[in-house]
């Protein structure tokens, strides 16, 4: 962090604030998007999405320190952290101007920001062979750029790669971790307790080496197009995994059902810039009432970039063994299940006695309309 704000000052800021919201970041964004399951187009954990509203927050209180009367991002033009700046910002600071070089001046390209930047004698990380756009943060990193805009070619994963391996290079030996939750949010990994900083660190080393968490995304960005981008987010795969196995165990049916459309819905509202708004608040609100009982542990072994099942336990499970085996049980009887068949499956037999005229149309009786009677019920 040092070294970031001395290369503000040095190349012209005026004061540099550098805060640590690692914490804040966690437990206000991270936990909410877990516990939904919000996962966007099947494989995207937002690692980016979730990181932009915090930001665009932290930005407006320092903004307001320092009365300033604009606020500036650099994010380009044609990507979805400007609209999620913008909207943060917009939240907080309706009366602040929003100011975004990529949107007015003549740069178009990684390349050619590198080359103004180099020309200003302002240090660049980069070259201009390698200048994937990064986003690093402790949730996961992302990579765009290079052969992945042409979504024909393979991702270059041994030079791409920062917090995993390519799976065909991870341990031969298979890894067991077991995660705790509480009410959906994750409290310990390997029994023992830790703070949400440390436990997403914790299993970004366990998973990296493993392989696991590494996705390779063709996604439908807010603004319209299409791009790619791989990302590595091997302590998120595992929680994310490990929170739906709890799930499995502890949701009954029609609020699994229900929490599966809620969790795409508040997938699609973080990756579009809508953090703060009244349908996140109450997308969350839903989500936090499922998560009541959703505490216990998962048991889960790692292995050549796949994550599987090892066992879970919760004491709340609605998994009752009496019920669920073939042996005869004091509660379910098999004989309910004729009923209960023939009344669940009605509008089939119903239709397939119709259609194959085992039955006559009942509602003319011998050219004459047939008068019903309505039952209330």
């Amino acid at each position: 962090w040092g070294t970031i704000k001395q290369r503000a000052l040095d190349t012209g800021a005026a004061s540099c604030y550098v805060a640590d919201v690692k914490k804040e970041y966690v437990e206000q964004y991270v936990w909410p998007a877990l516990k939904a399951q919000a996962v966007y187009e099947d494989k995207y954990l937002l690692g980016t999405s979730t990181a932009r509203p915090l930001i665009a927050k932290v930005l407006v209180e320092y903004a307001r320190k320092e009365k300033a009367v604009a606020i500036a991002h650099g994010a380009t033009g044609k990507g979805n952290d400007q609209v999620r700046f913008d909207l943060g910002i917009m939240a907080f600071a309706p009366d602040l101007e929003i100011i975004a070089p990529w949107r007015t001046w003549d740069i178009k390209s990684r390349e050619e920001e590198i080359e103004y930047l180099e020309k200003r004698n302002i240090p660049v990380p980069m070259k201009k062979s390698d200048s994937y756009s990064r986003d690093d943060n402790l949730w996961h990193i992302s990579h765009e750029g290079l052969e992945l805009e042409d979504p024909a070619n393979e991702p270059s994963l041994d030079r791409m790669l920062k917090m995993t391996v390519p799976p065909e290079k991870a341990k031969d030996q298979a890894e067991y971790v077991e995660v705790e939750f509480e009410k959906g949010i994750p409290v310990a990994v390997n029994g023992k307790k830790m703070n949400g900083v440390d436990l997403i660190k914790t299993l970004n080393k366990i998973g990296g080496p493993h392989g696991v968490g590494i996705v390779d995304l063709v996604e439908n960005r807010v603004v319209g197009m299409k791009s790619r981008g791989v990302y590595e987010t091997p302590g998120g795969a595992i929680l994310y995994y490990a929170h739906g196995e709890l799930e499995h165990l502890c949701l009954d049916r029609q609020t699994y059902s229900f929490k599966q459309m809620v969790g795409q819905k508040m997938a699609e509202v973080i990756y579009g810039g809508l953090w703060f708004t009244p349908l996140r608040e109450a997308l969350s609100a839903f989500v936090d009432t499922t998560q009541r009982t959703v505490t216990g542990k998962v048991r889960l072994k790692l292995y050549k970039g796949a994550i599987s099942s090892a066992g879970v336990t919760s004491p709340y499970s609605l998994y009752n063994t009496s019920i669920a085996s073939f042996t005869t049980g004091e509660l379910y009887n098999h004989g309910d299940a004729k009923g209960f068949i023939r009344l669940y499956g009605l509008p089939i037999l119903v239709r397939a006695l119709m259609e194959q005229g085992f039955v006559k149309d009942t509602q003319h009786v011998d050219g004459q309309e047939a008068k019903s009677a309505g039952v209330a019920g």
